[in-house]
């Protein structure tokens, strides 16, 4: 009898530390997709502000060199590509729209290093402040997707993982998905220096 009580008490306390272990697992991966959201939404509100201030860059540009059209346009293309992009995934991040990003981020930084030869553009204080802006934007915004596809990393391995996949797939628990720049060019953002155009790597 004693052994069949002890029998007993074990088994319930491995029942209760396995659900205790699925509680807190369950819980890991809640607090690591809320994270991700978080994370997710300071980039969202950097890239909305980069499509605000793109339009002002393109009209002061134009102010000084009508005659760069091609360069002027490309900017708007991929701006407004960008935004519908944006709005039809319901500013959530997919493969299409770090694709569309980054070549947004190719086309600003052409134009960035098309006005070099306009003086006049770089001495405007408009622009200037418009530059430094965006700049200050697309240090963000890479900030931004360093935090975020570290925190998805974590997230997909756990989900991954075992044990911990068992209370993934009975929790419905998703992959994340990384917004990622993989072309080494337009992983270089646009950075001012003393009304000068330069180009610095951005570190993943």
């Amino acid at each position: 009898m004693e052994i069949l009580i002890g029998l007993l008490i074990v088994i319930v306390v491995l029942a209760l530390i396995v659900v205790l272990w699925w509680v807190s697992t369950h819980n890991k991966l809640v607090r690591g997709r809320n994270l991700i959201q978080e994370s997710w939404r300071q980039i969202d509100v950097e890239l909305t502000r980069r499509y605000d201030l793109i339009p002002n860059l393109v009209e002061t540009v134009r102010g000084f060199a009508a005659h760069e059209r091609n360069t002027l346009e490309s900017v708007i293309s991929m701006r407004n590509q960008a935004r519908q992009l944006a709005d039809n995934a319901g500013h959530e991040p997919t493969e299409a729209r770090a694709a569309a990003e980054g070549e947004l981020s190719q086309s600003v930084r052409n134009l960035l290093v098309s006005v070099e030869a306009y003086p006049e553009i770089k001495s405007d204080r408009n622009f200037v402040e418009l530059q430094r802006e965006l700049s200050d934007t697309e240090d963000r915004i890479a900030a931004g997707r360093r935090f975020y596809n570290a925190n998805v990393r974590d997230y997909n391995t756990r989900i991954e993982s075992v044990p911990s996949n068992m209370v993934a797939n009975q929790g419905r628990f998703e992959k994340a998905t990384y917004f990622e720049v993989t072309d080494p060019v337009v992983r270089q953002s646009p950075q001012v220096n003393f009304g000068e155009v330069s180009q610095r790597p951005e570190i993943e």
